[in-house]
C-alpha cells in the first residue's frame, strides 16, 4: 500500500550523483515558480543568467539567477502537481546549492469568507497525493514548518492573509462533494496541488520551505466559481512578495 512507502532504512539505488556529477554551490535561494506568465515577466525584466538545466524525456527546464537587492536568487518554471514539484526541488538543491526554496502559487477557496482579499499561509497540509508517502512516515496531515515565520512576514508588510489547513491533491477532477465536505470539517480552507509532496522532500532532506497561495476558484458543493483562477495563477504580486520574503529569510 502506498501507506507502507517510506524506507528510510535502506539506501537508494539511484542517486542524483549518478545523472549530474559533484553537488554544486552558487546560490542559496530558490523561488519555485508555477506560472509560466510570472516566468516569463521575470526573464523580461532581469538580467537572468542560466546555470543548469533539468532534463526530462519529454523537454528540458532552465534553472536561472538574478540578482535583486544585492541577493542572488535561482528560480524555475515548476510542474504542476505535488510529485514532479517535489522532486524538482530535490534537483534544484543538487545543482545550484539553494537550501531555501520560496513557492508560490494559487489554490481552490474552500472557506470564501475566510480567504477573500486574502493570502494564505498553509499551516498543514493533508496528504491526498503519492509523493509525501516516500519521504515520510504515513500520517493525514504534515506541518508547513515555516508558517511562523512566513505569517510574520505578511504582518510586517501589512498584507491580508489568513491562516490554515490546505488540502494537497493529485486529482482536481475528483474533488467531489464528499471529499469538499470532510475537509472543510478538519478545517481545510483551500485545496492546491503541491505542498504536501513538497514539504515532504524539504523535511527529509534538510531544506527549508516557505510556502503562500492566492486564492483564485471558489468550490463548494452547490456551485463552483473559477472567475478567479487566471489572477490567482499569474498577478506578479506574488512574485514581489517572493522577493520580500526573500530579503528576511
Amino acid at each position: 500500500m502506498i501507506t507502507d512507502s517510506f524506507d528510510n532504512k535502506t539506501e537508494p539505488v539511484v542517486r542524483l550523483e549518478h545523472f549530474y556529477g559533484e553537488k554544486r554551490h552558487l546560490t542559496d535561494i530558490c523561488l519555485v515558480l508555477l506560472s509560466h506568465e510570472i516566468h516569463r515577466a521575470v526573464l523580461e525584466k532581469y538580467h537572468c543568467e542560466k546555470i543548469a538545466e533539468i532534463p526530462m524525456s519529454n523537454g528540458i527546464t532552465p534553472v536561472y539567477t538574478f540578482e535583486n537587492a544585492g541577493q542572488k536568487l535561482a528560480f524555475y518554471l515548476s510542474p504542476i502537481g505535488s510529485a514532479m514539484a517535489a522532486h524538482f526541488t530535490a534537483e534544484a538543491n543538487w545543482l545550484t546549492g539553494a537550501e531555501k526554496f520560496i513557492m508560490f502559487g494559487s489554490a481552490g477557496s474552500l472557506d470564501a469568507e475566510k480567504t477573500n482579499g486574502k493570502f494564505i499561509v498553509p499551516t498543514e497540509a493533508y496528504r491526498d497525493e503519492g509523493m509525501s508517502y516516500h519521504y515520510a512516515p504515513p500520517a493525514d496531515y504534515i506541518a508547513v514548518k515555516n508558517c511562523e515565520k512566513v505569517a510574520r512576514i505578511f504582518a510586517e508588510l501589512k498584507i491580508p492573509y489568513t491562516t490554515g489547513r490546505v488540502w494537497t491533491t493529485d486529482a482536481f477532477l475528483m474533488e467531489t462533494a464528499g471529499h469538499l465536505a470532510k475537509r472543510r470539517a478538519e478545517g481545510c480552507i483551500a485545496v492546491e496541488m503541491e505542498l504536501a509532496g513538497v514539504q515532504a522532500v524539504s523535511d527529509y532532506y534538510g531544506y527549508d520551505l516557505y510556502d503562500f497561495l492566492a486564492a483564485g476558484d471558489v468550490l463548494s458543493e452547490e456551485d463552483y466559481d473559477a472567475d478567479g483562477l487566471p489572477d490567482a495563477n499569474h498577478n506578479l504580486d506574488k512574485f514581489h512578495i517572493a522577493l520580500e520574503i526573500a530579503k528576511r529569510i
